[in-house]
């Protein structure tokens, strides 16, 4: 049965709890930071997408210039306290640490970056002071990371922004695609705030590109416009049953824990969720804090081909989810217009195919599983109706730019997941930053 309210609030609490503490005090952060070798040409920091200074930043940990710290950080990713809680750094940073190759523990390189930048965010430290307005003026459509950065950088050097934000929150996949237990609501606000206190960035929601905004008008009234509205649209699985009621998308599922609270967010007894990748691990660990009895994870390749890390796979096994590998879903049934039953096509490792992987074979058999609940989380999809609509040069939905960020339309600019298709969080800042400096040098000359 598909309900909500089905824990305590304390029950709650101690589900959605951050799963990675902070530091509590200086002198814990300090034997963690002292082991730092302060690598020359650093792995850590060539691995990190907006190139921040690992060495650097620890070191001035080291030596209590916590505020020097955070400033190392936030020149490079203005969202690095959001991204230390979110980055899957087993892949990034820590995953580059070259204590790895001495079979020791890395640095945990996250938990100081929190310890330095929630400290500035917390005290509100102005670590950015805003150059003289210059007189120009640039619309965002997207409060997002990508958004958010573009408009830290360009505000930084005078400029005008404002930001067009559909839903009613800024912080875009931080405040509503990713599982609170990483990252809470409290924080995304406290991290927008810190953002916007470098002043000349305004932010106005509920202002969606197709609906109520139209980018011919933004071009009208501003210098240069950049797009930033990302990926959203689920992929669908194509199969019979789709339409059935208990079949919901994880984007969906993770934007109502998100907007509406524990609660409100109804879940199943029996959930499956289909995918393997890191909005699959998301919403089958939140089904399972919600209340869900038992949550089962199909996936069509084997765990040396998932797109998820180990360490996201390790949360979902230690939350008490099952993994069922080589699995296809082939049909949603139901009874009375609601979902009873996940019908699945057994695969087997074919050839490798265009990503290098093996690609699954049917092998004729299948397998039920009784389920009231089925969660899509195969991929998301590019807004290519709206891209077309808007006369924006794409390929199937992904904005096309040239070297310089820019579109086809004259002074339009794009970044980001909309872009790339959906990549990590710290991608997409510095796609931000990549923007707006090709947004400086447009509007200058």
């Amino acid at each position: 049965m598909i309900r909500d309210n089905r824990l305590s609030d304390a029950e709650y609490a101690q589900n959605f709890s951050d799963i990675h503490p902070p530091f509590e005090t200086r002198d814990a952060a300090l034997v963690d930071a002292n082991r730092c070798l302060y690598c020359y040409d650093a792995p850590c920091t060539k691995s990190c997408p907006t190139g921040i200074d690992v060495p650097r930043f620890i070191k001035q940990i080291v030596t209590d210039n916590v505020k020097g710290s955070a400033h190392t950080i936030f020149q490079s990713n203005i969202m690095g306290g959001g991204c230390a809680r979110v980055c899957p750094v087993e892949k990034l940073c820590e995953g580059a640490c070259v204590y790895n190759l001495m079979e020791e523990t890395p640095i945990p390189i996250a938990r100081l970056q929190r310890y330095a930048t929630e400290k500035a965010i917390r005290e509100k430290w102005p670590l950015f002071q805003r150059s003289k307005p210059t007189g120009k003026k640039v619309a965002i459509v997207g409060a997002g990371p990508s958004g958010l950065s573009a408009a830290h950088v360009l505000a930084r050097a005078g400029v005008d922004v404002t930001i067009y934000e559909k839903e009613q929150k800024g912080g875009g996949l931080m405040t509503y695609g990713v599982a609170a237990y990483k990252i809470t609501p409290e924080f995304c606000a406290e991290e927008l705030d810190y953002i916007l206190s470098i002043g000349g960035i305004a932010i106005r929601y509920e202002q969606q590109l197709g609906r109520n905004l139209q980018l011919s008008h933004l071009r009208q009234q501003y210098d240069a416009v950049y797009l930033a509205f990302g990926v959203g649209l689920a992929r669908r699985l194509d199969i019979p049953g789709e339409d059935l009621e208990g079949v919901v998308d994880a984007i969906r599922f993770i934007w109502s824990i998100r907007a509406e609270g524990y609660p409100a967010t109804p879940v199943g007894d029996r959930v499956a969720v289909i995918g393997m990748g890191m909005t699959a691990i998301d919403a089958a660990t939140q089904a399972r804090r919600l209340g869900a009895k038992e949550v089962t994870l199909v996936y069509r390749r084997t765990q040396a081909e998932m797109p998820c890390t180990e360490t996201e796979l390790d949360i979902a096994k230690l939350d008490g989810c099952n993994i069922i590998w080589l699995a296809a879903p082939k049909s949603v049934l139901g009874a009375g217009g609601r979902v009873t039953q996940l019908l699945c096509s057994v695969m087997e490792p074919g050839p490798p195919d265009a990503s290098g992987r093996r690609r699954p074979v049917d092998t004729g058999r299948t397998i039920t599983l009784d389920v009231d609940m089925v969660i899509k989380a195969a991929g998301q999809m590019p807004y290519e109706t709206l891209v077309a609509d808007e006369t924006i040069a794409h390929d199937k939905g992904r904005v096309s730019i040239d070297s310089n960020g820019a579109t086809n339309i004259p002074g339009v600019f794009a970044g980001g997941d909309n872009v790339n298709g959906g990549k990590e969080v710290v991608d997409a800042v510095q796609a931000g930053k990549d923007a707006a400096a090709a947004i400086l040098s447009y509007i200058n000359n």
